[in-house]
């Protein structure tokens, strides 16, 4: 018995402490992209994130928001629950056995490593994405972002020196290939979503996201040639618009909405709550929506 406090007592206090803290990291990290997916299928607004074209409003809503359509919060809620379970599954599931204890440690630990190193990784890259200007065509702050960053880098620097390693150069070598494998990754599957993204980056384009996340919608036909020059207005970006067909004959067309909402010509946009008629100039767009960012 005085054996065993004897080495809980010389167990360096960080690898006591690592794993509660990583698994109250790894919770805060999860509530986190859960809330913003949430707010996402919803169409809410986010928070503390004031819409005005740019920021997080605009970081949120980008392509590189998405992985293949997919919201990038849902992968950050199953990396966060991963190194959650990871971290707690010696807490939980204690052995008799000392040495078999230890093993499950060892084994989580590394897991936790190889699964931390890769979103940190990952975190990383969207990082510099946002201080490079790549989302929006400037710099952008994204409290969200950085707090799950925060988050992130706290973990892997928890996992690295809160436990004990017994090669650390095959520990490091094994990071830097989980490094560059998530970064290849990560590039080709933005690479495929280049163009989309470059749309976005055009004030067309970060109008359009704007538009989408502050609830403005665009009625129309698809045989209303009004309509059509309205779109050419947003050129690549167009697919980007937050479009309503009212035709019943249309593509994906909500008459029942259009109906509900009185529309009478074509296109009829909706932008806070007010109804504007007409083919609009992309600027008069910009000011009745209060889009405040970049406009070249």
């Amino acid at each position: 018995m005085s054996g065993t406090a004897t080495r809980k007592r010389s167990e360096p206090r960080l690898h006591r402490w690592s794993r509660p803290a990583i698994a109250a990291l790894s919770l805060f990290g999860f509530s986190l992209t859960t809330y913003l997916t949430v707010t996402h299928f919803f169409g809410q607004q986010v928070a503390f994130c004031k819409v005005e074209g740019s920021g997080c409003d605009l970081v949120l809503s980008s392509e590189y928001a998405k992985v293949f359509g997919i919201p990038l919060t849902i992968f950050g809620a199953l990396g966060y629950l991963t190194l959650g379970v990871l971290a707690g599954m010696p807490l939980v599931l204690k052995r008799d056995d000392p040495k078999a204890q230890a093993q499950l440690k060892e084994v989580s630990a590394f897991l936790m490593f190889m699964v931390s190193s890769s979103t940190f990784v990952f975190s990383g890259y969207l990082m510099y994405l946002l201080a490079s200007g790549s989302i929006g065509g400037q710099p952008q702050i994204c409290i969200y972002c950085l707090a799950s960053a925060a988050a992130m880098t706290t973990i892997w620097l928890l996992t690295v020196f809160g436990n004990v390693w017994k090669d650390v150069g095959q520990l490091f070598f094994t990071g830097a290939i989980v490094a560059i494998v998530t970064l290849t990754g990560t590039l080709g599957v933005y690479a495929s979503q280049g163009k989309l993204a470059a749309q976005s980056n055009s004030f067309a384009g970060r109008l359009a996201q704007h538009l989408t996340v502050t609830n403005a919608k665009m009625y129309g036909a698809y045989w209303c040639p009004h309509c059509q020059d309205q779109k050419k207005k947003f050129g690549e970006a167009k697919k980007l618009i937050p479009y309503v067909e009212c035709d019943p004959k249309g593509e994906k067309s909500q008459t029942a909405l259009c109906q509900q909402k009185g529309i009478q010509s074509f296109p009829t946009w909706e932008i806070n709550g007010k109804m504007i008629s007409g083919d609009l100039p992309l600027d008069k767009l910009a000011d009745e929506s209060g889009y405040k960012g970049d406009r070249s």
